[in-house]
């Protein structure tokens, strides 16, 4: 069985908002949405949310997921000791964060089965600066004993290059016997989970580490710098993904579509055009500069142009505009 933790207590000072981090929206959901959706996609049956500041809002946002709650927020580990619903499961657990809505699908998916049969499997990145991460240390035969933080380093750990990317994978038995062996040990006064790493290497129990090939997927967000990088980050990812499907986006730095809009072939998209929600765009449809749909239905070979379409369907051959309201009547 595959679960999930995802740690989403935090308000999110640097944010300097009122709202929860998690749920501040990028393209057409919330950013917490892209994190539920990867690990969905990668076969997560069942999901926590660790929630705290605000946690009715999140709760709300989100009904079809369980939530347990953090009070107070004495660190990472401690938020996972709240998941006590997994606590009885068997087979893969997936500890996250709800702050990182870059992550894909495919990552997570090559997360739970690198961890098969191990005890703790973690997500790394490569950097050429480790600068303030923790650093990933390894023995003789390539297993992970240590994450060393980037305060705590010897000069030669801080050349390593290979960093935590802050997702992992455990045995859910082992994470949950595992957080009982945690103790607040540090200046802070947390409860770290990446102490899980030297608890299980010194029990003999297998610990490894997977590097993943693009780090811009590991992002956190932590002020509105972060998540407009973020934005811009899933905006092109999900245009390239179409373009490669034989749509041609003519400038895909201005156009913006919904992660769940579906877009036939030969398809040409002007810019300052933005398609969100279940919208679905015929093959050969024509859509101008200047038009925002919004769950939309466009019949293959239509034109729209410059036009507000929401909740409506417009049939083949048509053309709409240029500046039209469209509605189903």
């Amino acid at each position: 069985m595959r679960s999930a933790i995802i740690l989403a207590a935090g308000k999110g000072t640097r944010m300097k908002s009122d709202s929860p981090k998690v749920l501040h929206p990028i393209i057409d959901r919330p950013m917490l949405g892209y994190i539920v959706d990867g690990l969905k996609e990668a076969g997560a049956s069942r999901i926590v949310v660790v929630a705290g500041y605000r946690a009715d809002e999140v709760r709300k946002a989100f009904p079809d997921l369980e939530f347990a709650i953090q009070e107070p927020q004495l660190g990472s580990g401690h938020a996972a000791m709240q998941a006590t619903a997994l606590a009885q499961e068997t087979g893969l657990t997936l500890v996250i964060n709800g702050d990182g809505p870059c992550i894909q699908p495919d990552t997570l998916k090559k997360l739970y089965e690198a961890a098969e049969g191990k005890s703790l499997t973690l997500l790394s990145s490569v950097l050429e600066d480790g600068a303030h991460y923790g650093r990933i240390v390894r023995d003789a035969n390539g297993g992970v004993t240590a994450i060393v933080e980037a305060k705590d380093c010897t000069p030669a750990q801080r050349e390593i290059r290979e960093v935590n990317a802050g997702m992992y994978c455990f045995d859910t038995q082992d994470l949950f016997a595992g957080l009982k062996k945690l103790t607040p040990d540090n200046a802070q006064n947390e409860y770290y989970i990446t102490d899980l790493v030297k608890i299980f290497a010194q029990e003999g129990k297998s610990v490894d580490a997977i590097v993943i090939d693009d780090p811009d997927e590991t992002a956190g967000i932590n002020d509105p710098v972060e998540l407009a990088a973020a934005w811009s980050w899933l905006q092109q990812k999900i245009c390239e993904r179409h373009m490669k499907n034989g749509v041609q986006i003519c400038d895909p730095a201005r156009t913006v579509i919904g992660k769940d809009v579906v877009i036939g072939r030969d398809v040409l998209i002007e810019p300052d055009v933005t398609i969100l929600g279940s919208s679905i765009i015929g093959d050969g449809a024509r859509i101008l500069a200047g038009t925002r749909l919004e769950n939309a239905v466009i019949g293959k070979r239509a034109c729209i142009d410059a036009c507000r379409g929401y909740n409506v369907t417009v049939p083949d051959d048509a053309q709409a505009g240029p500046f039209a309201v469209l509605k189903n009547e």
